[in-house]
């Protein structure tokens, strides 16, 4: 009988992997690790995994780091930037927004006659037979405080009057109101008599009371021209006029249709000569608060009548003139 293991087995063809695995020697020493391989191959368990839990931990920590680092993407970059910008605007108008630094707006309302009673109104500048009559709203604080029309710094009367052409040399100063007349043939009045601090204190009855104290200046002085300075004196005279409000179609600045000349008379009883009345004009209100138009769209409307103005002035010096010759010549 023959033993199982008495068969001598031939050894097997080397391959490459063998080859690769028996290159060194069999009892050489095990290789230290190479530099860039954690070395930790000579301690204990136990330190080993201490060592491997706070090097996982420190490579979280510089992933984070590095991705905190990192510039944001533009879209969210812009939304952080937007978040910041809201968030500091917020804190500001908090840190502002207190009751000691508020200030109380000025009532709107309706304000009686003896609100305002220490205020004197202004003195009409009217001659006969003026180029233009100016007709303003009523006076405010400033302007009867001063005794000057148009005193606020804020308002673009007079500048308007200077860029319009009606006062085409300068811009006049509210204190040189009184040589409008005798210079430049303008004269000045107001729908109101009694001063406010705005046109919201006024009521809308004395407004329209007030339209007809108006007609009467114009019929005694009798000027071409009668300029409303602002839409709600001409709604005024309107509703004096017809008794009832004027309807948004029936609104236009600039020169209205001869139907609604002001001051007409008719020569009752023979004792007035028949007048046609003053053309009336609707020109934006000058104030600073009104900005439901531009500056350029003021001027523009403003031109119409300076334009106007400018026109009978030369007319009038020519007449005058001729009448000059006529008498030297007698």
């Amino acid at each position: 009988m023959v033993r199982k293991n008495s068969v001598a087995h031939k050894p097997k063809a080397p391959t490459l992997e063998n080859e690769a695995l028996d290159s060194g020697p069999k009892n050489s020493p095990t290789p230290d690790p190479p530099a860039d391989v954690d070395g930790d191959n000579n301690l204990s368990s136990t330190t080993k995994g201490d060592l491997s839990k706070s090097d996982h931990s420190k490579t979280i920590k510089q992933h984070v780091e590095s991705i905190a680092s990192a510039p944001l993407p533009p879209s969210l970059a812009y939304r952080q930037s937007k978040r910041k910008r809201t968030t500091e605007k917020s804190t500001s108008k908090s840190l502002h927004d207190t009751s000691l630094t508020k200030k109380p707006r000025p009532s709107k309302g309706y304000a009686p006659p003896s609100t305002y009673a220490h205020l004197n109104g202004l003195t009409d500048t009217i001659t006969p037979n003026l180029l233009c009559l100016l007709v303003g709203l009523n006076p405010g604080i400033q302007t009867a405080t001063l005794g000057h029309p148009y005193a606020h710094p804020s308002n673009h009367f007079w500048r308007l009057l200077h860029s319009s052409g009606l006062t085409p040399h300068r811009q006049l100063a509210p204190a040189e109101y009184f040589i409008l007349p005798k210079e430049y043939d303008l004269g000045n009045t107001n729908i109101v008599d009694r001063a406010t601090r705005n046109g919201g204190e006024l009521s809308k009855d004395e407004m329209v009371a007030g339209a007809g104290v108006l007609d009467e200046k114009i019929r005694k002085s009798q000027p071409e021209v009668v300029c409303l300075v602002g839409k709600s004196i001409w709604e005024a005279v309107w509703k004096w006029k017809y008794g009832k409000a004027m309807k948004a179609h029936e609104f236009k600045y600039g020169f209205q249709d001869s139907t609604e000349n002001m001051g007409k008379s008719g020569g009752f009883g023979g004792t007035e000569i028949p007048w046609q009345g003053a053309r009336v004009f609707v020109a934006t209100s000058t104030s600073g608060l009104a900005a439901s138009l531009s500056m350029q769209q003021k001027q523009e409307i403003w031109r119409q009548l300076g334009q106007y103005v400018e026109k009978r002035r030369e007319e009038r010096k020519s007449v005058k003139g001729e009448r000059t010759d006529k008498s030297m010549l007698l």
